[in-house]
């Protein structure tokens, strides 16, 4: 099972002709099946490192491994690995408005590889939701509940080992949260490994997993049982830096 690893990470961003550091000399390693919450402050850098993860960028420096693999010198055939390996949800929805649910979800299971078993992939990945009965509709006709619900859907279609969940949650009330992360708690128990970037401090202190946590882009703090933003070295005035900026 795929082992996802980055290695002295450092990615800048041009920003008015001038580079800006987002991360800086990260190294993390997700093991297989774990559940880890990446917290920070907005702008800390959390996005960055999921995308990393997922290969959907390189670093500037260092390496991003899939398993012993340089993610980086996956080209051609090599990026549908990628695809199947890695289910992603990102903070912006990225439904196309012009097809039913049921289309956004089979463009990404061809874009996958899955071909002839693309149609039954759709349909159990929106069982898997409860959302199966939204297939016709259009992204505008759902909730933001129900729009999240199906971008998890679409992540899940190519039965991916790991997710990647950029603020899932955000937005939606109590209810909706809860179900959500029951409903990942239920994936993760089934092996698939999650990481998600999440502001949830109250369901992240009572869930009790991994807690990877960034400040200014640089790693601050990596707690197994952990509680949100905590840190090694000193946790009440980090966690409180970082309550205060949410």
């Amino acid at each position: 099972m795929p082992i996802v690893r980055l290695e002295g990470v450092t990615k800048f961003y041009k920003y008015e002709r001038k580079k800006r550091m987002a991360v800086q000399d990260i190294d993390l390693t997700i093991e297989q099946g774990e559940f880890v919450f990446l917290n920070g402050s907005s702008g800390a850098g959390k996005s960055t490192v999921l995308r990393l993860l997922g290969g959907d960028i390189w670093p500037d420096k260092g390496t991003a491994f899939l398993d012993n693999t340089n993610m980086s010198h996956l080209f051609g055939p090599w990026q549908i690995r990628l695809r199947r390996t890695f289910g992603i949800v990102w903070q912006e929805p990225r439904l196309i408005r012009k097809l039913n649910i049921y289309d956004n979800l089979l463009q990404t299971a061809k874009a996958g590889g899955l071909r002839n078993k693309s149609p039954q992939a759709v349909a159990k990945a929106l069982a898997l939701v409860g959302m199966q009965h939204v297939e016709k509709c259009f992204p505008a006709e759902l909730s933001l509940s129900d729009i999240r619900h199906v971008e998890l859907a679409r992540a899940l279609v190519c039965s991916p080992p790991i997710l990647l969940l950029d603020e899932l949650t955000a937005n939606l009330e109590d209810d909706s949260i809860w179900d959500i992360f029951h409903l990942l708690m239920e994936l993760n128990s089934k092996g698939i490994t999650v990481v998600m970037v999440t502001h949830a401090s109250r369901y992240v202190n009572i869930m009790r997993r991994r807690v990877v946590t960034l400040v200014d882009g640089h790693l601050a703090g990596d707690v197994h049982n952990g509680r949100y933003a905590q840190t090694v070295n000193q946790p009440p005035t980090v966690i409180k830096a970082l309550k205060g900026k949410r």
